[in-house]
């Protein structure tokens, strides 16, 4: 069908720039799904991506005149830890204050979002000149020819499979989110298995911002806006039930595709403005959600 709409669309450029740009949603996706099938909800994955990569931005930028080069494995050493305190501040105000991980990451999404807003004085963090050479192949170089974003976003989706299915943490969250009381007689956790559930949350964040900061050079405020709506859209696709209990890892990264190849396709013809990529995706979250109520009922 794509390409009837348009012969450009299985080239090979267009294909492997469709794979690498969806990358990002699909990374964070994998930390989506252990939230979601814990019975939790994430959306303030899009702000925190632009907050941790402006730290990230920040913190290389100022260790350039003494480590030169290194500067970029120190940064991304800070941001998986930035990431992954993002996330257990998120889960720690779930479990623990015992509000809704919607509200909490509608809260914390305003808080991440105004602290990038800030730290950028409304405008861009680029990163330093002498940075940006040896950043760019984390985006735009390959291994064996394949991208780079590619084979991350690969490895990211092989260990969460792992875990989701082969280890007694993966089985204690389906349990949470199938069902808390039960899984609370039962002996589990539920709050040690949330709280984890949001720190790999964050950390899938910012392995996904390492990724993206070399493609622009820079953070702003409006980087990964929206990206909380593709994130949970290409989860619902992908297989995972919205009220947790079942998670589906390699379902997430087909959504991601998905969304990312409908995204082009509206890019690539005139039929619909490209502008109106993020209602597409909205009746498609719907779409999902009405299939898996009507399935739930049969």
């Amino acid at each position: 069908m794509g390409v009837l709409i348009n012969p450009d669309f299985l080239s090979a450029t267009n294909v492997s720039n469709v794979l690498t740009r969806s990358t990002f949603v699909a990374i964070i996706a994998v930390g989506a799904t252990f939230v979601i099938s814990s019975g939790g909800l994430d959306l303030s994955v899009g702000a925190m991506t632009a907050f941790v990569a402006g730290i990230m931005i920040m913190f290389m930028n100022a260790l350039v005149p003494s480590l030169e080069a290194n500067a970029i494995i120190a940064g991304i050493g800070l941001v998986i830890c930035v990431g992954a305190l993002c996330g257990l501040f998120n889960g720690l105000i779930v479990t623990i204050g015992r509000i809704e991980p919607f509200i909490v990451t509608l809260g914390t999404m305003g808080i991440f979002r105004a602290f990038i807003t800030f730290m950028s004085n409304g405008g861009t963090i680029p990163i330093d000149r002498s940075l940006r050479d040896p950043f760019r192949p984390i985006y735009f170089g390959e291994v064996l020819g394949i991208p780079i974003p590619i084979v991350i976003c690969a490895i990211v989706a092989g260990i969460g499979a792992f875990i989701l299915y082969k280890t007694k943490y993966g089985r204690r969250c389906a349990a949470v989110g199938a069902n808390e009381e039960v899984a609370r007689f039962s002996g589990i956790s539920v709050a040690r298995i949330r709280t984890t559930a949001f720190v790999i949350q964050g950390i899938c964040v910012a392995i996904a911002a390492v990724c993206y900061v070399p493609r622009l050079g820079a953070a702003t405020p409006t980087t990964g806006l929206l990206w909380e709506l593709q994130v949970i859209t290409a989860v619902v696709i992908g297989g995972t039930a919205l009220r947790g209990g079942k998670g589906h890892i390699w379902g997430t990264i087909a959504g991601a595709v998905i969304l990312e190849m409908i995204a082009n396709l509206m890019v690539l013809s005139d039929f619909i403005s490209e502008y109106l990529v993020a209602a597409v995706q909205g009746v498609i979250i719907i779409v999902a959600m009405l299939i898996q109520r009507f399935s739930r009922r049969s």
